[in-house]
């Protein structure tokens, strides 16, 4: 039944490389043995690889990459170990973090289009069912595992998830496979363990057929969800703005459920956690408030921000306004260079003066200014802290204070606090990737200093 299962995907795709995720567990070792089987009857010819991921969270973590090593070899297997480094972060699960960083190492295993292949079975799909009900999940979470999904370049394939656990024992069995056991399995402080040790076997007394209704209910679930994608991607293609916000008038026209759908679908696209069902509440509150306001809510993994009649999704930015950098001038300023990091992943300030600068630069979408630096000056600082100064850019015939000239240049206001201001000495004479005042402005090569952003 499994080499069957196997033969019929793989004889109906395309013959791209074979990750296995191999843990040494039973269902990674029959997933392997099964493939291998294939591949000496030539049955497929895809070329095989294993990959197993070493988390370090077990003592025993050592022993099964051991095993892994001793297995693959047995099947001539050619076999890459990762070893990843798994850190607790605030609102995910160890196991979450444990299977994202699984999922990157498989991921890099072949630089061109695989097949990553797990495991996973029926048993797998119900207690993922069981967990999401728990968690009151909606149907995208209900739809459990599916049996063909991206990740990155890649096609990450379930095939095993009509087989029982039994199904996959009984082969191993069969062919007298050794296999790992994670002591971590029979621990039922764990949700699934307690799932699969204490709640499945019941459940399967009472009907035994249970495991096959969970997945038909699953399969159902992610029918519907296909569909409200779909509706979603529909409703988010009617209201992108050019520079990607969203517009508020259009999310306000959808109903509730429209609304709720179209955003975590929206959120799920740049790889945030779902919002509970009163962050949601409360966004679409605060988009109804007055245009004046800029209220923002936040979500994991980011920040909504409105700024007039858009929505914008950022990052959960650091305060940087006590950030400065000061650049003492040399006394001999023939050529020289210089390049500033800037704090919280505003990437990097490359200063020239006297040497020209990659041009290739302006192709990877960087922005430049040319300055002129006088020999009076002794210093330049970088900071994004002002006292508003009054500032006459290049392009303007009058003078402003750089609050309002930040304003009229529809900056929203949490990139303006973000914006490298740029000083000799203590005069304000620029702003990267925006204006030069215009008594900065270089009118010639000489004492040209160039800023790259």
């Amino acid at each position: 039944m499994i080499e069957n299962t196997l033969q019929t995907f793989f004889q109906n795709s395309p013959a791209h490389p074979i990750v296995i995720a191999y843990s040494g567990g039973v269902d990674s070792q029959v997933l392997l043995h099964a493939l291998m089987t294939l591949k000496a009857q030539k049955i497929i010819s895809n070329s095989i690889t294993a990959c197993h991921v070493n988390h370090g969270l077990s003592e025993n973590a050592q022993a099964w990459q051991l095993f892994a090593e001793k297995s693959c070899k047995a099947l001539s297997v050619d076999l890459k170990v990762a070893r990843v480094n798994v850190k607790a972060k605030a609102q995910h699960s160890l196991e979450a973090l444990a299977r994202d960083a699984r999922y990157k190492a498989l991921t890099q295993v072949n630089e061109h289009t695989s097949f990553i292949i797990t495991g996973h079975h029926s048993d797998d799909q119900s207690e993922t069912f069981l967990l999401a009900l728990k968690r009151g999940s909606g149907i995208k979470g209900l739809s459990a595992m599916a049996k063909q999904t991206m990740l990155a370049q890649h096609y990450l394939v379930r095939p095993l998830l009509a087989i029982t656990r039994d199904d996959i024992v009984a082969y191993a069995k069969a062919h007298r496979l050794d296999w790992v056991e994670d002591e971590s399995n029979t621990d039922t402080r764990f949700d699934r363990n307690f799932i699969r040790q204490d709640i499945m076997p019941l459940l399967k007394i009472r009907w035994p057929s249970i495991a096959r209704s969970i997945n038909r209910s699953a399969q159902h679930c992610l029918e519907g969800q296909s569909l409200l994608d779909e509706l979603a991607a529909g409703d988010l293609s009617h209201c992108f703005n050019q520079d990607n916000s969203l517009s508020i008038d259009y999310l306000l026209s959808l109903s509730e459920a429209r609304f709720n759908n179209a955003m975590r679908y929206y959120l799920d696209e740049n790889h945030c956690l779902m919002p509970s069902s009163e962050q949601l509440r409360q966004l679409r509150q605060q988009l109804d408030c007055a245009e004046d306001k800029m209220p923002n809510v936040k979500v994991s993994g980011g920040v909504f921000r409105r700024y007039k009649s858009a929505l914008f999704l950022t990052a959960n930015f650091a305060n940087i306004e006590n950030w400065q950098k000061d650049i003492a001038l040399p006394l001999e300023r023939n050529r020289w260079q210089d390049t500033v990091s800037l704090p919280d992943n505003l990437a990097e300030l490359r200063l020239s003066y006297g040497e020209p600068i990659n041009e290739l630069a302006s192709i990877a979408g960087e922005r430049m200014l040319n300055l002129n630096l006088p020999d009076s000056v002794k210093q330049i600082t970088i900071r994004f802290s002002h006292n508003n100064p009054r500032c006459l850019p290049d392009y303007r015939k009058h003078s402003r204070p750089l609050k309002k000239v930040l304003q009229e240049l529809a900056i929203p206001p949490w990139q303006r606090k973000r914006i490298p201001l740029i000083y000799f000495d203590d005069e304000f004479v620029a702003a990267a990737g925006y204006f030069v005042c215009q008594d900065y402005l270089s009118q010639s090569e000489a004492n040209k200093l160039t800023i790259q952003w």
